[in-house]
């Protein structure tokens, strides 16, 4: 292989010895790297393509560690990762043991905070600006955010907040007019405005410079000054003042990816006192053809053919994933019930329900990177007598919890909530497990959970959850399910009631969800071993099923399995219940201990949290023999 520039450059200060037509060529260099990683390995491809130039510029601009780069939702700082003494573990990228997907800040210093969720980075780089103006530090900071993340709620009250505190703070919009689905609501048809009027640049740096000359007249007259100046510009620009009068100062918007334009803009946001927007149009994939043409499908993408972007299909004869089962179902039920609404935010793919906004698009709502005001408009549509079926990731879905205690269960409002990423969901990690959910949903008043452990349990879920009324939470994991047949008419579920998978005397297993499969799979390898155990899939997490409780109580030892936490988790409840009962069972709580749990796959990750099949056996029998 020839020798590359990428291959010497061992931190960012490295960037600042390279010309511009340098910087260029690694910017070639880090993409050919990109997808050469991400086609072994899978990962967030066209955002990081679409950002390597912004990276570039700003760390040859700025003095990191020193100075602050903050990013959010970090799936487009590969670039980042590679200039900053990573290059080499991106042989590993997201595996086990291997570089996180995304900035982690003990895996590198250059790595300010965690960012896998939308919308956070701007109050990051506020709380940071102000601890800085307070002990008189003279650092920069630096914040990259997509065009979908600034429209989010928490990226809207940062914006107003940075505007007043007038600190010095560059924020680099990257505007690729994407997110994991295509961007909706007010300030994308704003930033479209921005991107197609070809005189406002023009008129802007016009304007700007006429004022700037004859500031010293103007301000002459009394005061009048500034607030003419501020008309001026009002009368001239008016699709420009969203975030002038913000109090942030916004360029016109720039190519992306030029090298040159970038950094000649920088150098003057980072020599301005206060807050300075770099509106910087970018096209997500860039440099790889599969990626521009696709870009939601290589938003995160497995192991794929570089010469042809395809990926690497699974085995004939695989089911379908929980995710198309869901989206199917749904489909099914909004034909037979027209008050059915779907919701989603910012990921109707990835929600499964593409093929729902195609059939109903007037039933069909993205509210975009805005958990909370998802949730809000499913209150709304309860109270307004519709059935809202809200689709979120697990890991999202906890930026709502206050919206689903507030607007939807005190309200005992008819909403179903479908959890998709529910549990443990592989290489993206921390940020993205979904081990949280079933300790939030259990404890808000008037909510019953529902953990589906296969395809048909999850269309009967479904199917119930729209029967029963009120609020409903259905979670479920992402990936291919167990290939279950899947009824052809749907049934309700008895409210609280489970149901035993496998029969057995001397250990009760009260497996939740994905863990059933594996429980029964523990329960074979015990049969081996001479111990008869019984195993429930308990189908609700709340209500949990009193009786199938009762009798697991007259066995040897309980075992409860889950693969959220055990704090607050559906385990707890089990032993919850065995007291209010007055029962005395020695018991067992399998799930996830304390802890963030790190990227890798799914299989790798249960085992390393010994909830395999192997694993869940090897405790019940050291349980056994400890009695």
């Amino acid at each position: 292989m020839e020798p590359r520039i990428l291959d010497v450059i061992q931190s960012p200060a490295d960037l600042k010895v390279l010309s511009d037509e340098d910087l260029t060529i690694l910017a070639d260099e880090i993409r050919d790297q990109i997808i050469a990683s991400t086609s072994e390995h899978g990962g967030h491809v066209a955002s990081s393509l679409g950002a390597v130039e912004i990276i570039l510029a700003v760390h040859s601009m700025i003095d990191s560690p020193k100075d602050r780069f903050v990013f959010d939702v970090g799936h487009q700082a590969y670039a980042h990762k590679m200039i900053t003494g990573r290059l080499a573990g991106f042989d590993h990228l997201r595996e086990l043991g291997g570089i996180s997907g995304f900035p982690k800040p003990n895996e590198s210093p250059h790595d300010v905070h965690p960012s896998g969720h939308a919308s956070d980075s701007l109050s990051i780089a506020a709380g940071l600006a102000k601890a800085r103006d307070l002990r008189g530090g003279d650092e920069k900071i630096v914040v990259l955010i997509g065009d979908a993340s600034i429209a989010g709620g928490m990226a809207f009250e940062a914006l107003n907040s940075i505007g007043q505190m007038n600190s010095q703070l560059t924020i680099v919009l990257n505007d690729n007019e994407m997110s994991i689905s295509h961007n909706v609501g007010g300030l994308m048809h704003h930033l479209g405005a921005l991107r197609a009027s070809n005189a406002y640049r023009q008129t802007r740096d016009y304007v700007s410079n006429r004022i700037e000359d004859s500031n010293a007249a103007i301000k002459a007259m009394a005061g009048f000054g500034w607030r003419a100046k501020e008309s001026m510009k009002q009368f001239f620009l008016p699709q420009a003042m969203l975030f002038e009068q913000l109090g942030i100062t916004c360029t016109p918007p720039i190519d992306g990816h030029d090298i040159v334009e970038l950094r000649r803009v920088l150098k003057t946001a980072l020599s301005t006192n206060g807050p300075v927007l770099v509106h910087a149009c970018t096209k997500k994939g860039a440099g790889y053809a599969p990626a521009e043409n696709s870009p939601e499908i290589f938003h995160g993408v497995g192991p794929f053919d570089i010469k042809t972007g395809e990926q690497k299909k699974k085995a004939e004869g695989m089911p379908l994933c929980f995710t198309e089962v869901f989206g199917a179902a749904l489909i099914k039920e909004a034909r037979a019930n027209e008050d059915i609404i779907a919701l989603t935010a910012a990921m109707s793919s990835g929600t499964g329900l593409s093929a729902f906004e195609r059939e109903f698009p007037d039933r069909f709502l993205d509210g975009g990177i805005a958990e909370g005001h998802v949730v809000g408009t499913a209150a709304g549509l309860a109270l307004g007598g519709k059935k809202p079926v809200v689709a979120i990731y697990s890991t999202f879905l906890q930026r709502a919890i206050d919206q689903m205690i507030v607007d939807v269960a005190l309200c005992d409002s008819d909403v179903v909530f479908c959890i998709d990423r529910a549990g443990v969901v592989g290489e993206d990690g921390p940020t993205h497990h979904g081990i949280f959910d079933l300790a939030y949903t259990r404890m808000i008043p008037n909510m019953r959970v529902l953990a589906p452990s296969d395809e048909a349990e999850l269309v009967n879920s479904l199917h119930t959850a729209l029967a029963i009324g009120g609020p409903v939470a259905i979670r479920y994991p992402r990936g291919a399910a167990t290939g279950a047949a899947i009824p052809d008419e749907a049934s309700v579920f008895p409210l609280g009631v489970s149901r035993t998978v496998r029969e057995g005397d001397d250990v009760a297993i009260l497996a939740f969800g994905d863990m059933v499969a594996r429980s029964v799979a523990a329960a074979e390898i015990l049969e081996g071993q001479g111990i008869s155990a019984r195993v429930v899939d308990m189908r609700w997490v709340k209500p949990l099923d009193a009786n199938a409780i009762a009798d697991a109580a007259k066995t040897k030892l309980i075992v409860t399995v889950e693969d959220g936490i055990v704090a607050g988790g559906a385990g707890e409840g089990v032993v919850a219940e065995l007291a209010a009962q007055g029962l005395s069972a020695r018991t067992v709580q399998l799930g996830i201990d304390d802890c963030f749990v790190a990227g890798g796959s799914v299989n790798e990750l249960l085992a390393t949290l010994e909830l395999d099949p192997e694993s869940i056996a090897h405790r019940i029998l050291t349980s056994l023999e400890n009695e």
